[in-house]
């Protein structure tokens, strides 16, 4: 830890990010139960001490500058850390029970969950999680879960999102696989090679062509609208598959493929409808995904 770096202290961070979540130094005072005066110090400080412009002022109106929009992610990466340390060194969170129900789709649910779940196991045994893996969007406006895991940002205002992580997506496939049909090229023949499709093969065909992979149906032998079946297919050498690094990374018969292609991104969105800033249980377990996944 290069401790001569941090300029600035966890006041200046949370008035930071208070303005820029409430949208005015009055919001922010009021929600930190401070004066305006003092909010506006602790940006001042904070500007100064990292030498950037955080907000343009027009009246009473703040708007985050691109330098604020870069900073805002991590800023909210160490007040998620900063409650969930309160919590627990207070042991409040060993008192919060109740049920949080979360939905994610089956590969995250089944490969990305279950260890942040033995984190929360510990900190807060009394709470009681439901999971729904479910590859389609549930709407956490009619209150079918209290928790999102998305790829997607949703556009419902009344809904509170946070991108937690980006993870890398490449070409995955089996030793059999490679044995039995070769290793894929860019620009090579396609012919030989069989991938499997999730979800709507036209569309995946068309965004393949675009990164210079020119494939037919003959190419997609096999297709599912189950993750768990797409990725079966391809571990036992029957097709190459697209998977996020992270959930590969627990199968060491994978290894990459058509390597030449720059990865794409898996954004990881968590949703949670507004009992998140009232309810400790929701806040909690929120807080927790979100520390967990952008490590």
């Amino acid at each position: 830890m290069n401790w001569s770096s941090i300029s600035f202290d966890w006041n200046q961070a949370r008035s930071f990010l208070a303005v820029a979540e409430e949208g005015s130094l009055t919001a922010a005072a009021s929600a930190l139960k401070v004066t305006q005066p003092t909010i506006t110090r602790q940006l001042a400080a904070l500007e100064e001490a990292l030498n950037v412009t955080l907000f343009e002022r027009t009246g009473r109106t703040v708007t985050p500058t691109q330098a604020g929009l870069d900073l805002l992610d991590h800023m909210r990466t160490m007040a998620d850390g900063a409650n969930m340390m309160s919590l627990v060194a207070s042991g409040t969170s060993q008192a919060i029970e109740g049920q949080v129900r979360i939905t994610a789709s089956e590969m995250t649910a089944a490969y990305l969950l279950p260890p942040i779940l033995d984190r929360l196991s510990a900190i807060a045994p009394n709470l009681e999680i439901e999971i729904a893996a479910d590859n389609t969007i549930r709407d956490l406006l009619l209150r079918e879960a209290d928790i999102a895991v998305r790829h997607v940002r949703p556009e419902q205002p009344d809904l509170i999102a946070k991108l937690a992580y980006e993870d890398p997506m490449r070409f995955y496939a089996v030793g059999k696989y490679v044995e039995t049909y070769g290793q894929p090229t860019l620009g090579g023949d396609a012919s030989p090679h069989q991938f499997v499709s999730f979800g709507d093969f036209e569309r995946v065909v068309g965004y393949l062509k675009l990164i210079g992979l020119d494939l037919s149906k003959k190419n997609f032998r096999y297709a599912s609208n189950s993750q768990f079946v797409e990725w079966e297919i391809a571990r036992n050498g029957h097709a190459i598959a697209i998977m996020t690094d992270r959930i590969a990374s627990g199968f060491p018969e994978f290894q990459p493929v058509l390597t030449e292609v720059v990865p794409f991104t898996l954004p990881i969105w968590l949703v949670a409808h507004r009992e998140l800033q009232t309810s400790r249980r929701i806040r909690l377990v929120f807080d927790l995904l979100a520390e967990s996944f952008s490590n």
